[in-house]
C-alpha cells in the first residue's frame, strides 16, 4: 500500500502515484483476468478496464473494510462481471468482433502465452460454476486467486465470519468435484 491511509485514493489524482500501483499489480491483475477469459484480446482490455475502474473509483476505498488486495480484487471481480453481462447482450445482437482493437502479433503472443498458463485454474474456476454463487465467489478469490478470508470477504462486501462459512461449504462439495481444486483449497490461506 502507499504510505498513508490517503494513498490508494491519490492513486486517481496522482499519475506517479497511479503509476506505482499500476505496475504493482498489473502482473496480478491480469493472471486474475487470465484465469477467467480464454481470448487475448478480451483479456488486455479487461485488465485496462480494472486500472481504468480504479481511477474512477479510488476515492471509495475505505482501509478499515480490508486490504487494497482485497478491495483491487473486488473492482476486477465487477469489470469481469459486467464484460460478461455486455458480451452476453452483444452475443444476442451482434458478432464478437466490434468493437476491438487491433493487437500486434507479440502482444497476442503474450496473452496467449499468459491464458495458457491459467489453464488450470480456468478449468478450475469453470468446474466452480456448479456452486451457488456467494459460496463459488468467496472459492474463488480465496483458492483461485490466493486471497485470505478477510481480504476475499472485503472484496465481496461481506463479513469474514460469513466468508468462513462459505468456504467451508465449499471445501465440503468440491472434495469429489475437482481433485486439483481439493488439493489447491488444502494450501488457500486462511489468515485474518
Amino acid at each position: 500500500m502507499a504510505g498513508s491511509d490517503d494513498g490508494l485514493a491519490r492513486v486517481g489524482r496522482d499519475p506517479a502515484a497511479f503509476e506505482e500501483f499500476y505496475r504493482r499489480h498489473v502482473e496480478a491483475v491480469g493472471r486474475f483476468v487470465a484465469r477467467r477469459v480464454d481470448d487475448p484480446h478480451t483479456a488486455a482490455d479487461l485488465t485496462a478496464e480494472v486500472f481504468l475502474a480504479v481511477v474512477e473509483s479510488a476515492h471509495t476505498y475505505r482501509p478499515a473494510a480490508g486490504s487494497e488486495a482485497g478491495w483491487l480484487y473486488g473492482v476486477a471481480r465487477n469489470v469481469v462481471a459486467a464484460e460478461r453481462r455486455r458480451a452476453a447482450r452483444e452475443r444476442r445482437t451482434t458478432g464478437r468482433e466490434a468493437g476491438r482493437r487491433r493487437l500486434e502479433a507479440d502482444d497476442i503472443a503474450a496473452l496467449v502465452e499468459r491464458i495458457d498458463a491459467e489453464a488450470a485454474g480456468r478449468r478450475t474456476h469453470q468446474a466452480l460454476q456448479a456452486l451457488p454463487e456467494g459460496v463459488r465467489a468467496v472459492l474463488e478469490l480465496i483458492a483461485v486467486d490466493g486471497l485470505t478470508v478477510t481480504e476475499a470477504a472485503a472484496a465481496l462486501g461481506i463479513r469474514p465470519v460469513t466468508a468462513r462459512v462459505r468456504l467451508h461449504r465449499a471445501r465440503r462439495a468440491l472434495r469429489d468435484l475437482v481433485p486439483e481444486a481439493g488439493r489447491a483449497l488444502a494450501h488457500a490461506k486462511e489468515g485474518a
